[in-house]
């Protein structure tokens, strides 16, 4: 089976709300993006690897990404209560994260080389070792694609998948490049 069925097929397993092709042509990592990041929202900008600055340059960034010629996206819509529905947020984000991992486990495992882009700040971890120690999880702690400096609604946009899917829902988007470039021969 062709490796994009399989896992288009893993993603679907996994629980996923959502899942499509992501075009090569929507990865634009833009500094304006990893500037949102600096003004440290989320408490995570130089605390976190999976963080600006840890997780490189918007060069070392794009220079990974190039390496791979295939993308997919991946997204979990929760329903909210209301707007202000934290409790239902936090679920979706909860379940999203917990997919993504069942994913990336599943990849890891069958040996295909990927570059991970997740939704929001890593989790593994109470508290993260950055900088004193390294990573407990490298395998599984995954940048951002914020961090990485990508627009997510446009990045959806451009490869043809909504982002928002009406009122009173929350969706959290993921992606993974894989099929490297120099595996093709």
């Amino acid at each position: 089976m062709p490796l994009d069925k399989v896992i288009f097929n893993w993603a679907q397993a996994a629980g996923f709300t959502h899942v499509g092709r992501l075009e090569r042509s929507a990865l634009r990592f833009l500094p304006e993006v990893r500037e949102m990041c600096a003004s440290d929202r989320c408490r995570s900008y130089g605390r976190n690897w999976t963080c600006p600055p840890a997780c490189g340059s918007l060069e070392e960034i794009t220079a990974r990404a190039a390496h791979f010629g295939r993308g997919i996206l991946l997204q979990s819509t929760g329903t909210l209560e209301d707007d202000f529905d934290l409790d239902s947020m936090l679920e979706a984000e909860r379940l999203h994260k917990e997919r993504f991992l069942r994913l990336l486990d599943r990849l890891d495992a069958s040996g295909e080389p990927v570059l991970p882009m997740t939704a929001g700040g890593c989790t593994l971890c109470e508290r993260c070792t950055y900088p004193g120690a390294p990573c407990r999880f490298p395998r599984r702690a995954a940048p951002s694609m914020e961090a990485y400096g990508l627009w997510v609604s446009r990045v959806c946009e451009d490869s043809g998948l909504p982002y928002h899917y009406g009122p009173r829902t929350i969706t959290y988007t993921s992606c993974i490049l894989y099929d490297p470039y120099d595996k093709r021969g």
